[in-house]
């Protein structure tokens, strides 16, 4: 293992952000979680040992010449990289996109041992996906792809950038087991926001804000350590939604049927069968868990609620008055339901505003192309300032950390207050005190709302008091 220092370290990210003044010493043996609000810069500190920004100022020095990375962003890079090759379309020419097998296999860049992939698969229970295209996965199972080429490239140093979002409660204890293992001979840094997955292998806390490393801590100082725990759960607000506009979605609907009926549903691609024989009826204001591990068909389900699954056709699903298949359109259903999830973000790439990112909601658009009433504007500046956002109004989404993305998302969806609001893994990348707004958000609009909550989640300590009806899939054995 190596000593890596900062030495009055100053790094520029992309001409918006930059790492100011950094020092710090990463001693042999020891293991350190990077912590912070979102947007306080620990993800561009991680990246920054990585290779990742300018230098401007200041030196960098002791890094290993094997280092990996696992971060949202080089997972979003990569599906980007994927969706490009749909530029290159011909006529009837599909491109298919990379298969999970060929993106294990590494490149120039990335070398991988062969012997050690194939029982990294084992580990993380990939085989099924060998031949799926990449970018068809989900959240989850893409993670895992990202996680095995990264262990399997041996390392120096392993910056892991929220490691355990996305992964199912079994894979998370079989990766933490795993880490625990390596350290004696892989040097670990993690980006983390959750205190309760810190590795118990942990030795020292980073805590950074406003680009800054602000705080070193060893975790044998457990006086030091608690006052770091708290001073995460600092900032508190008041929590009030934000009014819909002037008229109900609901007061389309006949409230004697449900909002959803999936009656013995069955989805399978090939050979693979993925749900079979799955009954679920949603009642107005019948606020439901969904959960199951990575590959047990949940974003399929989801899916087939809203219309994008192009085996709906072939199910008997009815939905907000319509029975699927008698001619409705998929903006006929869309417009009922407010939806959040990691797929979303990643396709929401434009530059657009804070402000007309959440007036978007109003329009179920992937930015603004309507001109926003005044009574539109007060809704949307509402919910900046529920926030603690009325200062950025104005400034570009793309340039929002991961986690204040999720928030204007959070808020882009129930702008409308939609009659059903889907929260695939709503807490997914952000940080205690974000987390716990959200959370105690999504409590409000189920205790306070005519908005039915569907709320996606794999940690048990995330659940929402006012949700007690769970739907827990399981994944069929081939």
């Amino acid at each position: 293992m190596h000593t890596i220092k900062a030495h009055d370290l100053s790094v520029q990210f992309d001409n918006e952000f930059t790492l100011n003044n950094i020092n710090w010493t990463i001693e042999p043996e020891q293991h350190w979680v990077i912590t912070g609000s979102n947007g306080a810069g620990k993800s561009a500190l991680a990246a920054s040992l990585c290779g990742y920004g300018d230098i401007t100022c200041g030196n960098l020095s002791g890094l290993p010449n094997k280092v990996a990375i696992v971060s949202f962003e080089a997972q979003a890079e990569l599906i980007t990289a994927e969706l490009k090759k749909d530029d290159a379309d011909i006529m009837d020419v599909v491109v298919l996109g990379t298969p999970v097998r060929e993106i294990l296999e590494g490149d120039q860049s990335t070398k991988v041992n062969p012997v050690l992939v194939e029982q990294l698969i084992a580990k993380f229970k990939l085989e099924y996906l060998l031949d799926r295209a990449f970018r068809k996965l989900s959240t989850g199972e893409s993670r895992k792809v990202m996680l095995v080429r990264a262990l399997a490239s041996e390392p120096d140093l392993l910056v892991l950038d929220e490691p355990f979002d996305g992964l199912d409660a079994d894979t998370l204890e079989m990766l933490q087991g795993y880490l625990h293992q390596i350290k004696e001979h892989i040097q670990l840094i993690m980006v983390l926001n959750r205190f309760d997955e810190f590795p118990s292998f942990i030795s020292h806390v980073a805590y950074v804000e406003n680009g800054q490393l602000i705080h070193e801590v060893s975790t044998e100082n457990k006086q030091a350590y608690g006052d770091l725990y708290q001073l995460m759960h600092l900032k508190t607000t008041d929590l009030s939604i934000p009014p819909a506009s002037t008229s109900s979605l609901l007061d389309n609907l006949d409230p004697s049927e449900a909002l959803v009926d999936l009656k013995n549903i069955h989805v399978q691609y090939a050979d693979a069968t993925i749900l079979d024989d799955v009954n679920w009826r949603i009642e107005r204001q019948e606020h439901w868990q969904l959960s199951g591990p990575n590959g047990s068909g949940k974003t399929a389900i989801l899916s087939l609620i809203t219309g994008d699954h192009p085996q709906c056709y072939v199910n008997d699903i009815f939905v907000f008055g319509f029975q699927r298949g008698n001619g409705e359109s998929i903006w006929q259903i869309k417009q009922y339901i407010g939806y959040v999830s990691t797929a979303l973000q990643w396709e929401y790439r434009v530059g657009t505003s804070l402000r007309n990112v959440i007036i978007s909601g109003f329009y179920d658009s992937i930015g603004l192309y309507n001109k926003s009433t005044d009574v539109e504007k007060n809704i949307a500046n509402q919910w900046l300032a529920l926030l603690g956002m009325s200062k950025k109004a104005d400034q570009p989404f793309n340039q929002l950390s991961y986690g204040d993305q999720r928030l204007i998302l959070i808020a882009r969806a129930m702008v409308k207050h939609p009659p059903l609001l889907i929260l695939d893994e709503p807490c997914l990348g952000l940080d205690d005190i974000n987390r716990q707004l959200v959370l105690a958000l999504i409590e409000r609009i189920c205790a306070d709302s005519e908005t039915t909550v569907i709320y996606v989640n794999h940690h048990a300590e995330d659940k929402i008091p006012s949700i007690d009806n769970h739907l827990a899939l399981t994944k069929i054995q081939d």
